[in-house]
Formats: C-alpha cells, sequence, structure tokens
C-alpha cells in the first residue's frame, strides 16, 4: 500500500493559510516530547500559528529523564529566537507513568516489551498521548493540534497521522464531551525535506541535550 505524503499536505495547507490578510493566526496545539524534536517544528510552523506546546509524556522513564527533557524544553523557549518573537506558550500536563501502562497494556501483553520501536507498543504511546492533546485542544477550542512525533526517523509517521485523523473525524462524532470539537488534525511528516537534519543543527547551535533513547523503560533497556 502505497504511504501517504503528509508532509504535502501540510505544506498545502500553509500555503492557504498564508494566503489569508485577515492578521490573526490560526491557534495550534502541538503535542511536544523534547527540546530538539520541538526546535525544527516550531521554527517551521511559527510564522503560521500561534503555537503552545503541551508536554504530556507520561511513557518517559524514569522521572530524572522526565524531568530533564522538561528543563531542556523550557530553556530552550527562552533562548531560540522563533519562539521569543512568536510567544510560543508551553502547558505541562501532569506526569503519572501509571497512564503510559494502563493505556499500552504493557504489563500484560508482555511479547509487546521486547518490540523493537515503531512497533505496536510505540503505535499505542502515540495514541493515548495525542488522544490528551486533542481533548486539551478540543476544550480550549484550538484551530489545529499536531504532535512533533513524526520529525524522528525512529517514529512511524504514517501510524501517527492515522490517528491524528481518527481523532479529529470519527471520534469527536461518537463522543459526547466533543462533539462540538471543530479542532482540525494538522497532518505532517516532519523528517522530511531536510527537517530532521535541521532539528541536529539546531541542537548542536543552541547546545541542547539529545537523549539516547526514546522515552520509556522498554526502550531504554534496548540501548544500554
Amino acid at each position: 500500500m502505497q504511504k501517504t505524503d503528509y508532509q504535502k499536505q501540510l505544506d498545502e495547507i500553509l500555503k492557504k493559510l498564508g494566503q489569508k490578510t485577515n492578521g490573526r493566526k490560526p491557534t495550534l496545539l502541538l503535542h511536544a516530547c523534547c527540546a530538539p524534536c520541538s526546535s525544527y517544528v516550531i521554527e517551521y510552523l511559527s510564522g503560521y500559528f500561534a503555537i503552545t506546546i503541551f508536554y504530556y509524556n507520561p511513557n518517559i522513564h524514569p522521572r530524572a529523564e522526565y524531568e530533564r527533557r522538561l528543563a531542556e524544553l523550557k530553556k530552550f523557549l527562552t533562548q531560540f529566537p522563533p519562539a521569543l518573537h512568536h510567544a510560543v506558550n508551553l502547558v505541562v500536563a501532569d506526569y503519572n507513568p501509571e497512564d503510559y501502562f494502563t493505556q499500552t497494556n504493557v504489563r500484560s501483553e508482555t511479547a509487546l516489551q521486547t518490540e523493537p520501536e515503531k512497533g505496536e507498543r510505540c503505535r499505542r504511546c502515540y495514541a493515548f498521548r495525542m488522544k490528551k492533546a486533542w481533548e486539551y485542544a478540543c476544550a480550549r477550542q484550538f484551530d489545529w493540534f499536531t504532535t512533533t512525533l513524526s520529525i524522528s526517523p525512529h517514529k512511524d509517521a504514517q501510524k501517527i497521522n492515522v490517528i491524528g485523523r481518527e481523532l479529529a473525524s470519527d471520534e469527536k462524532q461518537t463522543n459526547d464531551s466533543f462533539s462540538s470539537c471543530l479542532t482540525q488534525f494538522l497532518p505532517a511528516d516532519f523528517k522530511k525535506k531536510g527537517g530532521f537534519l535541521r532539528s541536529t543543527e539546531l541542537s548542536a547551535e543552541y547546545g541542547l541535550w539529545r537523549q539516547d533513547y526514546c522515552g520509556c523503560v522498554y526502550s531504554q533497556r534496548r540501548t544500554h
């Protein structure tokens, strides 16, 4: 099955937004996992959207790792000109690691624990974090939501975008709490068009610490 070119879809959306002249930028809730993954995405999108970063990552293990990534993101937002010029905001959601284990069912389905990245364990992890972001965006009437996850070569952009599309279409029609939600999903494959390379360049320029595993305890075990 041929994969969708999500980056082309994003470029088409941005072209249409750039043609509007009413002076108001649409709001975007951007789920993010760390400063390096956020860097290029902020640079790329901040001219088109009023961005609020949503840091919800209960998958990250241990707590010290979670706190280090959050601290690095906070520091970066105070140093990066596009974030400062466009007044990028940051929302930090609760950190409860049990959310990760409950939502992925990885303790019971033990085969998931030894999967390489991009498997079902990772898909479930994308899904519950993105759902949390979508619910936050709907409750606060953001125009758009998306995630930085697709910038990583180790993440499956196809799965990420399918989840986003489903959240913004099918589920909102059946969930009474968000049945009137108008928040749209912004498709993307941020690693494309040199996006991942640019994120590494920005990381070097700003001295960003780049972690050596995705986040969960199972990805940590595979790299240590």
